[in-house]
């Protein structure tokens, strides 16, 4: 499975393409918000990386961070970059720009995401056609679109209630 986080190249993959394998390799993940005290934004934390979500102005927050639709479209475009760049690594390919803009927009009740549509701007040291070809390769292999694209299904498995 290709992975939106870089990590050390495989060393039996090209013995795997020759004998047929299939690549089954599962990367686990783990997020977890946490409230700061007293606010509606929260800190967002996966391994030593954070970031701040909240509520915008008119919606009960402060807007001291990015909202949940927002994240969203940055999961898809920031996969997608992540992408592009371990892709044309693995063809010999440089880049020296990428651009990726998402598009879309929540609407109806509850609040749900209508379709999402991406562009993307590269340059880098190939022919127009490589870089073509490496944005559609990007497009059909990119696992956050796809996971979306397919419908990942999404579960509640826990409730704790705590005293204040």
């Amino acid at each position: 499975m290709h992975g939106c986080r870089s990590f050390a190249p495989d060393p039996l993959a090209g013995l795997t393409d020759l004998v047929g394998f299939v690549d089954d390799r599962v990367m686990s993940f783990e997020v977890e918000f946490r409230n700061v005290v007293g606010e509606t934004a929260a800190i967002g934390s996966a391994g030593p990386y954070t970031l701040v979500v909240d509520r915008p102005a008119d919606g009960g927050g402060r807007g001291l961070g990015f909202n949940g639709g927002e994240l969203l479209y940055l999961a898809i475009g920031g996969c997608v970059s992540n992408d592009l760049f371990r892709e044309a690594s693995a063809s010999g390919i440089r880049l020296t720009t990428v651009r990726v803009m998402v598009h879309g927009e929540f609407g109806g009740h509850p609040a749900v995401s209508g379709e999402v549509s991406y562009e993307v701007e590269v340059a880098g040291d190939a022919s127009r056609e490589r870089l073509e070809e490496l944005v559609s390769r990007v497009d059909a292999i990119a696992e956050i679109p796809n996971s979306v694209r397919r419908g990942t299904k999404v579960k509640l498995t826990g409730v704790r209630i705590v005293s204040t």
